[in-house]
């Protein structure tokens, strides 16, 4: 999660340059050949059941097709530090799903975390962010770029939701490979669309090199390296590890991005930070023998 919460402040300088369709479809290609060992089946490995199919579908339509477009176009509109703050509600977003979706049982101080996201995102939706205006291209449209980056948000909740479930019949890296060629095929029409247009010229070499680790970070390691975590820890469980996602964003915003961080911004992620403090501290009814 801390490598989620880097790639998504380091990709603000990416973004500023390249339409959001044809970044994320320059992100699944480039992963894709380093995918390729673990794209294939191996012939003692049994072939996906209908449900897995399903299931692949799901979570690359939501953790990698939507998450991207509301992610990329989110951060185009607001600053990395915001989408830090934003991405504090996770968590909480996390453990409401596991309420709707899974039918998991929510302690008081769940309820309480959620309303605090909540909170924390009323307060980021009334913070100024005067740096986006000396940004060439970027429209000053925060508020916009919040709600992108909440429907972000809630995309990558059931990506944590649906993941679990794969995570115990197949490998990490088979995960990592299929998710990322689903996300290629959904976003190529799109992402073709858009690079008609495109002049890859104004990418210098730094840009070039951020474009390869966003995208390896992105299909790859951080995919490989969750569900690899999720084999280890309880659906209940898993949200609260979320929490390194927006302390990373945050981080990379001030100290690589040169972003301000007011006042009002430090007490939207206090709320935050409360609620997930309230979270990963509430008593957790073990998985039934069912759940994955």
């Amino acid at each position: 999660m801390a490598l989620v919460g880097t790639y998504v402040a380091l990709s603000k300088p990416l973004v500023a340059v390249i339409p959001v369709f044809v970044l994320a479809f320059l992100r699944f290609a480039i992963a894709a050949p380093a995918m390729l060992p673990w794209t294939f089946r191996k012939a003692d490995e049994p072939p996906l059941t209908r449900t897995e199919h399903r299931l692949f579908f799901l979570l690359s339509f939501f953790g990698n097709f939507l998450f991207s477009i509301c992610m990329l176009a989110g951060i185009m509109l607001t600053t990395a530090t915001a989408a830090g703050v934003i991405l504090a509600a996770l968590p909480a977003v996390v453990a409401l799903l596991s309420r709707w979706i899974l039918r998991e049982t929510l302690t008081t101080r769940a309820w309480v975390a959620i309303g605090l996201a909540v909170i924390g995102i009323a307060l980021l939706q009334w913070a100024k962010a005067p740096d986006l205006a000396s940004i060439p291209g970027s429209p000053p449209a925060p508020r916009l770029g919040n709600w992108l980056m909440l429907g972000a948000v809630f995309c990558e909740a059931i990506y944590v939701i649906i993941a679990k479930r794969l995570s115990a019949t197949r490998a990490p890296l088979r995960v990592s490979a299929l998710t990322n060629l689903w996300g290629l095929a959904l976003i190529a029409p799109l992402g073709l669309w858009q690079l008609v247009d495109f002049e890859f010229e104004v990418l210098t070499a730094n840009l070039w090199l951020l474009l390869v680790f966003y995208s390896l970070a992105a299909s790859l390691f951080a995919v490989w390296m969750w569900v690899a975590g999720l084999k280890h820890v309880a659906a209940n469980q898993a949200g609260v590890f979320t929490a390194a996602l927006p302390i990373a964003a945050t981080l990379v915003g001030v100290f690589l991005l040169g972003e301000t961080f007011t006042w009002l911004q430090a007490a939207a992620l206090a709320c935050a930070g409360a609620g997930i403090f309230l979270i990963s501290t509430a008593p957790r009814a073990a998985d039934s023998p069912s759940a994955h």
